[in-house]
Protein backbone atom coordinates (compact mmCIF):
# COMPACT_ATOMS: atom_id res chain seq x y z
CA UNK A 1 0.00 0.00 0.00
CA UNK A 2 1.21 3.37 -0.98
CA UNK A 3 1.27 6.43 0.73
CA UNK A 4 -0.34 7.89 -2.19
CA UNK A 5 -3.42 5.78 -2.01
CA UNK A 6 -6.65 7.69 -1.57
CA UNK A 7 -9.45 5.87 -0.09
CA UNK A 8 -13.02 6.86 -0.19
CA UNK A 9 -15.11 6.04 2.67
CA UNK A 10 -18.81 5.62 1.72
CA UNK A 11 -20.88 4.92 5.06
CA UNK A 12 -24.05 7.27 6.48
CA UNK A 13 -22.74 7.27 10.26
CA UNK A 14 -20.49 10.25 10.81
CA UNK A 15 -19.00 8.66 13.75
CA UNK A 16 -17.94 5.55 11.61
CA UNK A 17 -16.57 8.17 8.87
CA UNK A 18 -14.58 10.27 11.45
CA UNK A 19 -13.14 7.18 13.06
CA UNK A 20 -11.92 5.44 9.98
CA UNK A 21 -10.74 8.45 8.44
CA UNK A 22 -8.75 9.68 11.62
CA UNK A 23 -6.80 6.22 11.79
CA UNK A 24 -6.13 5.76 7.78
CA UNK A 25 -4.84 9.08 7.99
CA UNK A 26 -2.41 8.61 10.39
CA UNK A 27 -1.46 6.10 8.55
CA UNK A 28 -0.12 8.00 5.68
CA UNK A 29 -2.86 8.04 3.61
CA UNK A 30 -5.47 10.17 1.99
CA UNK A 31 -9.33 9.67 2.83
CA UNK A 32 -12.35 11.36 1.63
CA UNK A 33 -15.40 10.63 3.10
CA UNK A 34 -18.93 10.56 1.50
CA UNK A 35 -22.35 10.39 3.52
CA UNK A 36 -24.45 8.96 0.32
CA UNK A 37 -24.43 8.15 -3.42
CA UNK A 38 -25.02 11.33 -4.47
CA UNK A 39 -21.39 12.35 -2.15
CA UNK A 40 -19.77 9.25 -3.70
CA UNK A 41 -19.97 10.03 -7.31
CA UNK A 42 -19.00 13.19 -6.74
CA UNK A 43 -16.24 12.39 -4.93
CA UNK A 44 -15.26 9.98 -7.77
CA UNK A 45 -15.60 12.38 -10.53
CA UNK A 46 -13.49 14.50 -8.42
CA UNK A 47 -10.49 12.36 -7.14
CA UNK A 48 -8.64 9.57 -8.41
CA UNK A 49 -9.99 6.63 -6.00
CA UNK A 50 -7.49 3.90 -5.26
CA UNK A 51 -10.21 2.41 -2.94
CA UNK A 52 -13.76 2.51 -1.62
CA UNK A 53 -14.78 1.60 1.88
CA UNK A 54 -18.75 1.06 1.07
CA UNK A 55 -21.45 0.21 3.55
CA UNK A 56 -24.33 -1.82 2.87
CA UNK A 57 -26.56 -0.49 5.41
CA UNK A 58 -27.54 3.15 4.01
CA UNK A 59 -30.75 4.98 3.42
CA UNK A 60 -31.65 5.84 -0.07
CA UNK A 61 -29.26 3.95 -2.65
CA UNK A 62 -27.68 1.30 -0.37
CA UNK A 63 -24.51 0.17 -0.66
CA UNK A 64 -25.60 -3.51 -2.99
CA UNK A 65 -27.14 -0.77 -5.40
CA UNK A 66 -24.07 1.69 -5.81
CA UNK A 67 -21.72 -0.73 -6.34
CA UNK A 68 -23.89 -2.69 -8.71
CA UNK A 69 -24.17 0.93 -10.86
CA UNK A 70 -20.49 1.21 -10.20
CA UNK A 71 -19.41 -2.00 -11.52
CA UNK A 72 -22.22 -1.33 -14.56
CA UNK A 73 -21.07 1.93 -15.50
CA UNK A 74 -18.57 2.78 -18.09
CA UNK A 75 -16.47 5.52 -15.99
CA UNK A 76 -12.87 4.98 -15.18
CA UNK A 77 -14.09 3.97 -11.74
CA UNK A 78 -15.78 0.72 -12.84
CA UNK A 79 -13.34 -1.11 -11.52
CA UNK A 80 -11.91 0.01 -8.99
CA UNK A 81 -11.92 -2.19 -5.97
CA UNK A 82 -14.67 -1.83 -3.33
CA UNK A 83 -14.68 -3.59 0.59
CA UNK A 84 -17.82 -3.98 1.49
CA UNK A 85 -18.97 -3.47 5.10
CA UNK A 86 -21.71 -5.97 5.90
CA UNK A 87 -24.06 -6.36 9.20
CA UNK A 88 -22.22 -9.27 10.87
CA UNK A 89 -24.09 -12.53 10.75
CA UNK A 90 -25.80 -11.41 7.52
CA UNK A 91 -24.69 -13.70 5.28
CA UNK A 92 -26.83 -12.78 2.13
CA UNK A 93 -25.93 -9.03 1.92
CA UNK A 94 -22.34 -10.57 2.09
CA UNK A 95 -23.25 -12.90 -0.80
CA UNK A 96 -25.45 -10.29 -2.69
CA UNK A 97 -22.31 -7.99 -2.84
CA UNK A 98 -19.43 -10.44 -4.05
CA UNK A 99 -22.36 -11.07 -6.68
CA UNK A 100 -22.21 -7.31 -7.49
CA UNK A 101 -18.63 -7.26 -7.65
CA UNK A 102 -17.27 -6.24 -4.15
CA UNK A 103 -13.76 -7.63 -3.98
CA UNK A 104 -14.01 -8.24 -0.60
CA UNK A 105 -16.09 -7.88 2.43
CA UNK A 106 -15.64 -6.62 6.18
CA UNK A 107 -18.95 -7.56 9.22
CA UNK A 108 -19.72 -4.56 11.90
CA UNK A 109 -18.35 -3.88 13.86
CA UNK A 110 -14.84 -4.30 13.23
CA UNK A 111 -11.11 -2.39 14.69
CA UNK A 112 -9.95 -0.36 12.04
CA UNK A 113 -7.03 -2.35 12.08
CA UNK A 114 -8.78 -4.60 10.40
CA UNK A 115 -10.04 -2.38 7.87
CA UNK A 116 -6.36 -1.22 7.38
CA UNK A 117 -4.81 -4.82 6.52
CA UNK A 118 -7.86 -5.83 4.11
CA UNK A 119 -7.58 -2.59 2.22
CA UNK A 120 -3.83 -3.25 2.17
CA UNK A 121 -4.51 -6.70 1.12
CA UNK A 122 -6.63 -5.67 -1.64
CA UNK A 123 -4.23 -2.89 -2.79
CA UNK A 124 -1.62 -5.23 -3.24
CA UNK A 125 -3.92 -7.52 -5.07
CA UNK A 126 -4.60 -4.94 -7.74
CA UNK A 127 -1.61 -4.15 -8.83
CA UNK A 128 0.06 -7.63 -8.60
CA UNK A 129 -0.28 -9.71 -12.05
CA UNK A 130 0.53 -13.49 -11.66
CA UNK A 131 4.25 -14.50 -11.63
CA UNK A 132 3.94 -16.01 -15.27
CA UNK A 133 2.33 -12.89 -16.45
CA UNK A 134 4.80 -10.46 -14.54
CA UNK A 135 7.67 -12.20 -16.28
CA UNK A 136 6.58 -11.93 -19.78
CA UNK A 137 7.86 -9.25 -21.96
CA UNK A 138 5.63 -6.07 -22.02
CA UNK A 139 5.70 -6.45 -25.90
CA UNK A 140 4.01 -9.88 -25.86
CA UNK A 141 2.63 -10.01 -22.55
CA UNK A 142 -0.60 -7.38 -23.17
CA UNK A 143 -3.29 -10.48 -24.47
CA UNK A 144 -3.32 -13.89 -23.39
CA UNK A 145 -5.48 -15.77 -25.26
CA UNK A 146 -7.75 -18.96 -24.50
CA UNK A 147 -10.35 -20.87 -25.57
CA UNK A 148 -12.63 -17.88 -27.69
CA UNK A 149 -11.40 -15.23 -25.48
CA UNK A 150 -8.29 -12.60 -24.89
CA UNK A 151 -7.74 -11.28 -21.81
CA UNK A 152 -6.20 -7.53 -21.98
CA UNK A 153 -4.10 -7.32 -18.91
CA UNK A 154 -3.47 -3.65 -19.20
CA UNK A 155 -7.27 -2.81 -19.59
CA UNK A 156 -8.26 -5.91 -17.46
CA UNK A 157 -11.19 -6.56 -19.84
CA UNK A 158 -12.03 -9.35 -22.04
CA UNK A 159 -12.65 -9.71 -25.15
CA UNK A 160 -14.85 -12.29 -27.18
CA UNK A 161 -14.14 -13.60 -30.75
CA UNK A 162 -16.40 -11.18 -32.32
CA UNK A 163 -14.36 -8.19 -30.88
CA UNK A 164 -17.44 -7.80 -28.07
CA UNK A 165 -15.33 -6.06 -25.25
CA UNK A 166 -16.75 -7.98 -21.95
CA UNK A 167 -15.78 -5.54 -18.60
CA UNK A 168 -14.42 -7.78 -15.23
CA UNK A 169 -14.53 -6.61 -11.94
CA UNK A 170 -11.36 -6.10 -10.31
CA UNK A 171 -11.94 -9.84 -8.08
CA UNK A 172 -13.04 -11.24 -11.15
CA UNK A 173 -9.93 -10.02 -13.23
CA UNK A 174 -7.20 -11.27 -10.66
CA UNK A 175 -9.20 -14.99 -10.27
CA UNK A 176 -9.33 -15.33 -14.14
CA UNK A 177 -5.56 -14.11 -14.21
CA UNK A 178 -4.71 -17.02 -11.53
CA UNK A 179 -6.13 -19.42 -14.01
CA UNK A 180 -4.26 -18.43 -16.61
CA UNK A 181 -0.84 -18.16 -15.24
CA UNK A 182 -1.87 -21.95 -14.23
CA UNK A 183 -3.78 -23.36 -16.77
CA UNK A 184 -4.81 -27.22 -16.73
CA UNK A 185 -3.55 -27.67 -13.29
CA UNK A 186 -6.13 -27.72 -10.19
CA UNK A 187 -6.08 -24.56 -7.64
CA UNK A 188 -8.32 -25.19 -4.31
CA UNK A 189 -10.75 -23.40 -2.74
CA UNK A 190 -8.02 -22.65 -0.24
CA UNK A 191 -5.36 -21.09 -2.98
CA UNK A 192 -7.98 -19.34 -4.65
CA UNK A 193 -9.01 -17.46 -1.21
CA UNK A 194 -5.33 -16.91 -0.52
CA UNK A 195 -4.34 -15.79 -3.98
CA UNK A 196 -7.12 -14.01 -4.25
CA UNK A 197 -8.01 -12.56 -1.00
CA UNK A 198 -5.09 -13.31 1.09
CA UNK A 199 -6.83 -15.12 3.91
CA UNK A 200 -7.65 -18.85 4.25
CA UNK A 201 -10.89 -20.17 3.55
CA UNK A 202 -14.06 -20.76 5.65
CA UNK A 203 -15.79 -23.82 5.70
CA UNK A 204 -19.02 -21.49 5.14
CA UNK A 205 -17.72 -19.01 2.95
CA UNK A 206 -18.85 -19.24 -0.61
CA UNK A 207 -16.98 -16.22 -2.18
CA UNK A 208 -14.68 -17.96 -4.18
CA UNK A 209 -17.58 -20.69 -5.95
CA UNK A 210 -19.60 -17.06 -6.20
CA UNK A 211 -16.31 -15.70 -8.08
CA UNK A 212 -16.15 -18.21 -10.66
CA UNK A 213 -19.79 -18.72 -11.23
CA UNK A 214 -19.52 -14.78 -12.17
CA UNK A 215 -16.53 -15.39 -14.33
CA UNK A 216 -18.70 -18.36 -15.75
CA UNK A 217 -21.16 -16.17 -16.66
CA UNK A 218 -18.96 -14.16 -18.66
CA UNK A 219 -17.22 -15.93 -20.60
CA UNK A 220 -20.66 -17.90 -21.49
CA UNK A 221 -19.66 -21.05 -19.66
CA UNK A 222 -22.59 -23.63 -19.12
CA UNK A 223 -22.79 -23.42 -15.26
CA UNK A 224 -24.03 -27.32 -15.70
CA UNK A 225 -21.48 -28.47 -17.94
CA UNK A 226 -18.51 -25.81 -17.98
CA UNK A 227 -15.57 -25.97 -20.54
CA UNK A 228 -13.25 -23.63 -19.93
CA UNK A 229 -13.05 -23.48 -16.13
CA UNK A 230 -14.35 -26.91 -14.49
CA UNK A 231 -15.00 -28.30 -11.29
CA UNK A 232 -12.74 -30.99 -9.96
CA UNK A 233 -15.12 -33.12 -7.40
CA UNK A 234 -13.67 -32.61 -4.00
CA UNK A 235 -10.33 -30.73 -5.17
CA UNK A 236 -11.20 -27.23 -6.57
CA UNK A 237 -11.24 -26.30 -10.22
CA UNK A 238 -9.09 -26.01 -13.18
CA UNK A 239 -8.69 -24.13 -16.41
CA UNK A 240 -9.41 -26.68 -18.59
CA UNK A 241 -7.68 -25.08 -21.88
CA UNK A 242 -4.79 -23.81 -22.98
CA UNK A 243 -3.27 -20.50 -22.85
CA UNK A 244 -1.30 -18.51 -25.50
CA UNK A 245 0.32 -14.83 -24.89
CA UNK A 246 -0.20 -12.61 -27.93
CA UNK A 247 2.65 -12.57 -30.10
CA UNK A 248 4.17 -16.00 -28.57
CA UNK A 249 4.16 -18.99 -30.71
CA UNK A 250 1.27 -21.18 -30.29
Amino acid sequence: MSNQDHILIVDDDRDIRTLLAGYLEKQGLRCTAAADGREMRAALESHRIDLIVLDIMMPGEDGLTLCRNLRASDSPNANTPVLMLTARGEDMDRIIGLEMGADDYLPKPFVPRELYARARAILRRARALPPNMAAAPATQGRELHFARWRLDTVARHLIDQDGTIVALSGAEFRILSIFLAHPQKILSRDQLMELTQGREADVFDRSIDLLISRVRQRLNDNAREPAIIKTVRNEGYVLACEVTQAGAAP
